[in-house]
């Protein structure tokens, strides 16, 4: 395989230097983008995004684990960023399979070869990226360890909501509604329509102001709420998830105690079985904790890095 340049936005990212990225082919044949910061030489972050994040949006977790020799891979998952969006409408967050996002993780995984990167190898997934995280690791992801921050392994919806939302996601892929969004969501970005003030995503105000400053430099890179497909899709995936036998694979989970986006009591319960597997809450903390204050950024990189270079010790 031979890595096709993309576009890489350095300006906005706030990563360190020498970032780049490039264009993969999925197994279906939808155009990905992955971002790449090498140079580390201790080993290498897997990267699972959260939905409607990007690459850019990870240039100051890159530099986090640079600054402790980690190079870091992150991906633009299908629907979002600057890969391939299935709908006309690409403002809607859309995908007809979640397993899809499988061939994207495949698709990575083929081309790393290429860019000659350290081990170990971990994997950080945050939210829906803990998602597909978790799937990966049950279907045999080649890495040494994983860290999670705010998994998407449920979402926070009061079961009135969560009755409303299986009834009408369902209803709507039987009628071909499916592409439509979903009732309370906007084509606008989360944090260009939200005041920093009690924000769903992180007590840090410069952290905050920088993911305005990338949606405003760069447009395209905006992603709005959920269709029913979408929504239907992430209901299903995780209640099969949470049907799955654990992986046998170290782990730690951060998860703050202000989360109102992903259902915790999945995570207390995932991790309550996760035999070689830690829970750290942190306190006061919301969705976003790799990108919380910088004390709690230090602690998840500092965990992180000490969870894969002890993979190697262990060895």
């Amino acid at each position: 395989m031979s890595l096709t340049p993309a576009p890489f936005h350095a300006d906005v990212a706030n990563g360190p230097d020498g970032g780049c990225a490039y264009w993969l082919t999925t197994s279906d044949g939808v155009r990905i983008r992955m971002g790449v910061w090498g140079g580390g030489d201790k080993g290498t972050v897997l990267l699972f995004p959260g939905r409607t994040e990007f690459v850019e949006k990870y240039g100051a977790a890159a530099k986090g684990f640079m600054d402790r020799g980690f190079s870091t891979v992150a991906i633009d998952w299908r629907g979002q960023g600057l890969a391939d969006r299935a709908l006309e409408n690409r403002l809607i967050g859309h995908v007809a399979d979640f397993k899809d996002y499988q061939n994207d993780v495949a698709a990575v995984l083929a081309a790393l070869p290429e860019l000659d990167l350290p081990d170990p190898m971990g994997l950080l997934g945050h939210s829906m990226g803990g998602c597909i995280g978790l799937r990966a690791l049950m279907e045999g992801l080649p890495v040494d360890a994983a860290v999670f921050t705010g998994p998407m392994w449920g979402i926070a919806l009061d079961p009135m909501r969560r009755s409303a939302g299986w009834a009408l996601s369902t209803l709507a892929r039987q009628t071909k509604f499916e592409n439509m969004m979903t009732p309370g969501t906007s084509e606008q970005s989360y944090v260009l329509v939200q005041p920093f003030k009690d924000n769903l995503l992180t007590r840090d105000a410069d952290m905050y102001e920088g993911m305005r400053k990338q949606l405003n430099a760069y447009p395209d890179l905006a992603l709005g709420g959920p269709s029913f497909a979408w929504l239907n899709e992430a209901l299903k995936e995780c209640r099969a998830l949470s049907l799955n036998p654990t992986p046998n694979v170290p782990t730690i989970t951060f998860l703050g105690t202000n989360e109102r986006i992903v259902d915790t009591k999945a995570i207390h319960d995932r991790m309550a079985r996760w035999h070689n597997g830690e829970l750290r809450m942190i306190d006061g903390g919301e969705h976003e904790v790799a990108m919380d204050l910088p004390k709690v950024q230090t602690e998840v990189y500092d965990a992180a890095v000490e969870l894969f270079l002890g993979v190697l010790e262990d060895a």
